[in-house]
Formats: structure tokens, C-alpha cells, sequence
């Protein structure tokens, strides 16, 4: 089983930073989604195993960065700018392969635990 560790979840205020990181245990496509309470899971951004493709979500276009460091087995969503609408818990997703609909969480095959990301205005 693929396990994926995740970190960097925290408290901030409306405009202030957090670093996510998500350790795999291999190269995969990774995709950050987010859940708030009552609603769907959503989709951030997603990154090709080799870290050269990208994609993100319209709401954190400008405001939000995913990169991966292979070496360290490690995907990171840096994350600006922060405003309460980003508050949710975040999880982290892999797969072998890219997905033709990266935004489609039913696409990813492992999952992180998720970490709370909480933003105060």
C-alpha cells in the first residue's frame, strides 16, 4: 500500500501563508484536495510525477503553488494570500498515471489522512 504522510496544516490569518507537504512512497501524480464541512470535496491542484505539469483549481490560481522535490519523495502546496473561503481540511491523493480528469477525486487511488487548514478574517 502507497502511504502518504502529511504536514503543515495550521491556524493563520486572512492573507498570511502555510506550507503543505505530502511524503509518498514512490513517484505518482499527486493531487491536494480540500473538504470543508458540508460540502463536496473539492480540487486544488495536481502535479505529473516528473513535477513538469500542472494544473489548479480557478479559486487558488495566483494564490497557491505545487511542487514536488523527488528526491524526498515529497509534494508541497504552498499556499498564499489565504482568505477564510480557503479554510477545509486538506488531503493529499496519488495515482500511477495522469488522469484524463485530474479534478475528479474518484481518479486518485490513495489518500493522505488530511490536515486542518483554519483561516480567520
Amino acid at each position: 500500500q502507497v502511504q502518504l504522510v502529511e504536514s503543515g496544516g495550521g491556524s493563520v490569518q486572512a492573507g498570511g501563508s502555510l506550507r503543505l507537504s505530502c511524503v509518498a512512497s514512490g513517484r505518482y501524480v499527486m493531487g491536494w484536495f480540500r473538504q470543508a464541512p458540508g460540502k463536496e470535496r473539492e480540487f486544488v491542484a495536481v502535479i505529473n510525477s516528473s513535477g513538469g505539469g500542472k494544473a489548479y483549481a480557478d479559486s487558488v490560481k495566483g494564490r497557491f503553488t505545487i511542487s514536488r522535490d523527488n528526491a524526498k519523495n515529497t509534494v508541497y502546496l504552498q499556499m498564499n494570500s489565504l482568505k477564510p473561503e480557503d479554510t477545509a481540511v486538506y488531503y493529499c491523493a496519488a495515482r500511477q498515471n495522469w488522469p484524463a480528469f485530474y479534478s475528479d477525486y474518484e481518479r486518485y487511488d490513495y489518500w493522505g489522512q488530511g490536515t486542518q487548514v483554519t483561516v480567520s478574517s
